[in-house]
């Protein structure tokens, strides 16, 4: 077996190959400089055309941020660390709730998960915990000395108009629903969020050490049974984001540049009690964005947990395009709130609004072929350099989620083939996700489908 050192060399100089095929492929890097073709965009196209195909080829740098992220984090930090290792001892530990927040529509999935994981902290040592459960419905949970489940009352409202997920989050900080003092500590879970030992380690290092009021960690999709193949493999260019863009951020500026997701998210409840989810409207579609940028403002530090966390992918192609269509009208109302400071959402709405153009800056596939234009050597370099990176993207979240060892030689290769060809795919979803999340209806918390139940085979 590949030591995890030799993995690390081993990724990081397959990205450099990758990069360096596609520059040299799309033009970025090229042998023969003097000998290429020199086009007057201004005379071929006219004024406006070479205006338009310039900016159109400019709006590819707003993804250039999270693109050096990406890079500097996957390539600085070890991607296949060994197991974790607990640095101190769990009876030393501050008070922990697992905290998983679920609308109640699916109550067998969240007996089922709770019990994984009330079984899966057990093993992994930790000692003063409690599971809690906060519903919208009674989901009618075993009695257990370590778990507790919390519904909301229907008449619940927030000072601010806080909905969905926000409001509920919000009800568990209220002084007569809270039993958790300031130095306890709450890890925020999905009701599909499977934890694991190592995950449980993790969470014990960062609390022990202390240094940090919230952290997070990875979560990978192709774990157990993958029920939908397309947004599995999809997903892993999410897993690749984790190890790189908020794995850099919080590891080395223990800042959320970028924001942060809602799942396998630590923190310190005197610190979310400052925060709070009391954020109105535009903080209830991208709860958890909103809470990170705020946390932010206010002067809290942040860092990356170690282990891995699972859970699946959508299951149909609708859900997987309602789930990012939520994602950029939330981040979208948290970039554009005056909550928060411009200087501390600077990078998040640069990333933002990369995502936004992307029917644009998808176009210059299209647009490179049949209408080429001259541009700096800097600027073809750094081009393919985006282009190259993401697609590696794919590469490393297979390699990260698939087990070579579960998986075989030929269906590891195949997995990887298949990752690269939902590229296309993932595109459309995405411009779809855009185009919808434009000119849908702002406000609107959609949930995708958590449960599944296999065919029953007669």
């Amino acid at each position: 077996m590949l030591s995890s050192i030799t993995k690390h060399i081993s990724h990081c100089c397959l990205l450099l190959i990758v990069i360096l095929v596609f520059e040299f492929v799309s033009g970025g890097l090229r042998w023969d400089i003097d000998q290429k073709e020199e086009i007057d965009p201004w005379a071929r196209y006219g004024i406006i055309g070479a205006v338009t195909l310039y900016l159109l080829r400019t709006v590819t740098f707003l993804s250039l941020p999270q693109v050096l992220f990406n890079f500097i984090g996957l390539t600085i930090y070890n991607a296949f660390p060994d197991k974790v290792i607990l640095k101190g001892s769990p009876l030393l530990a501050p008070f922990v709730c697992i905290r998983i927040v679920t609308r109640g529509d699916y109550p067998q999935l969240v007996k089922t998960n709770v019990k994984r994981n009330l079984d899966k902290c057990t093993e992994a040592g930790l000692e003063n915990f409690q599971i809690e459960v906060v519903s919208d419905k009674p989901v009618g949970l075993t009695p257990h000395r370590r778990v507790r489940e919390v519904v909301v009352p229907p008449n619940y409202r927030t000072s601010s108009g806080a909905l969905f997920k926000a409001r509920a989050l919000q009800y568990c900080l209220e002084s007569s629903v809270n039993e958790l003092a300031d130095h306890d500590w709450i890890v925020h879970l999905d009701e599909e969020t499977l934890m694991t030992e190592n995950s449980v380690r993790g969470i014990l290092n960062f609390i022990l050490d202390g240094k940090h009021q919230f952290g997070q960690g990875l979560i990978t999709y192709a774990n157990e049974d993958v029920v939908n193949w397309i947004t599995t493999l999809a997903d892993s260019f999410r897993v690749a984001d984790d190890m790189g863009k908020l794995r850099l951020q919080f590891t080395m500026f223990h800042k959320p540049f970028f924001s942060m997701k809602g799942s396998y998210v630590v923190t310190q409840m005197g610190a979310e009690k400052q925060v709070s989810f009391n954020n109105g409207l535009d903080g209830s579609v991208a709860e958890d964005c909103f809470f990170a940028m705020k946390a932010f403002s206010q002067g809290y530090t942040f860092n990356f947990v170690e282990g891995e966390m699972w859970e699946k992918s959508p299951f149909t192609l609708w859900d997987f395009v309602q789930q990012r269509k939520r994602w950029l009208q939330g981040i979208l109302l948290v970039v554009h709130s005056k909550a928060i400071p411009l200087r501390k959402k600077l990078l998040l709405g640069i990333s933002c609004y990369s995502w936004v153009t992307m029917p644009l800056s998808t176009s210059n596939i299209v647009l490179a072929g049949l209408c080429p234009i001259n541009c700096p050597p800097l600027i073809d370099f750094l081009c393919a350099f985006i282009g190259a990176v993401n697609i590696y993207m794919y590469v490393f979240g297979v390699v990260k989620s698939f087990s070579l060892y579960r998986f075989g030689v030929a269906r590891f290769m195949l997995c990887i083939c298949g990752a690269l060809s939902t590229i296309p795919f993932n595109i459309i979803i995405e411009n779809v996700a855009v185009i919808w999340g434009l000119f849908g209806k702002k406000h609107k918390f959609y949930v995708v489908n958590k449960e599944y139940r296999p065919p029953v085979t007669v």
